[in-house]
């Protein structure tokens, strides 16, 4: 018994001591970054078409409007994106350069120049049911991505004389503070133009009210795609 006894004490002793519990709380799970979405490449919709009326007209990337050549006006697509049009009619396909924002009629996707329009065979009907896919993106690191939400600029003057163009940027700073005030040159023809833009809204009322503040101290405003 005595024996037993020794063992059992042994035994017991030789048992690890019991520990309270931590009070530190449980780490947190690390952090996961949201997915960054990808960009759509793809649409569908209406085209139309574009082109005596226009020719010869500054386009919105500062080219003067060739009907002639293959290109095209998109309302959010980065200037310079280069771009697969099919004619889900017909089956036809052009490649085209966006230099131009547009079209302003709001079922449309995409206003094509006149050989653009030719090469698919939608002249005569005016419009067609097409899809885009983005070929290339434009210089600049931009990337062409069809979900991007279209900018709204106002524009209050357009100058061949660039020092007169400095003056109304001047007078407009003190004006709109941190909407800031741009000079952007395009070629008309021959001719040079300095236009006078004041911000970059990504809503179209949003512009609107601005504008209407602006016009309301005498300017003339234009609510224009950026």
């Amino acid at each position: 018994m005595a024996i037993m006894g020794l063992a059992l004490g042994i035994w017991g002793c030789s048992h690890p001591p019991t520990h309270p519990p931590s009070s530190r709380p449980p780490a947190a799970p690390p952090e996961s970054k949201p997915e960054t979405p990808r960009p759509v490449r793809v649409q569908e919709g209406v085209a139309s078409w574009y082109g005596p009326g226009f020719h010869g007209n500054p386009t919105s990337s500062g080219e003067t409007y060739d009907m002639f050549q293959m290109t095209a006006a998109h309302r959010t697509l980065p200037l310079g994106t280069r771009v697969l049009v099919t004619n889900l009619e017909n089956h036809r396909t052009v490649e085209v350069t966006v230099n131009d924002r547009g079209p302003f009629v709001k079922d449309r996707v995409i206003d094509l120049s006149y050989s653009a329009a030719r090469v698919l065979g939608m002249v005569g009907p005016g419009t067609t049911k097409v899809r885009l896919e983005i070929l290339g993106d434009p210089p600049g690191g931009q990337v062409a991505d069809f979900s991007a939400k279209p900018f709204y600029s106002l524009q209050l003057g357009a100058f061949s004389d660039l020092a007169r163009a400095h003056t109304l940027k001047k007078e407009l700073e003190s004006l709109v503070g941190p909407l800031g005030v741009r000079i952007t040159q395009v070629q008309m023809g021959t001719q040079e133009l300095y236009r006078v833009r004041v911000g970059r809204f990504e809503d179209r009322e949003q512009a609107m009210a601005r504008a209407n503040e602006l016009a309301g101290r005498g300017y003339v405003v234009l609510v224009v795609p950026d």
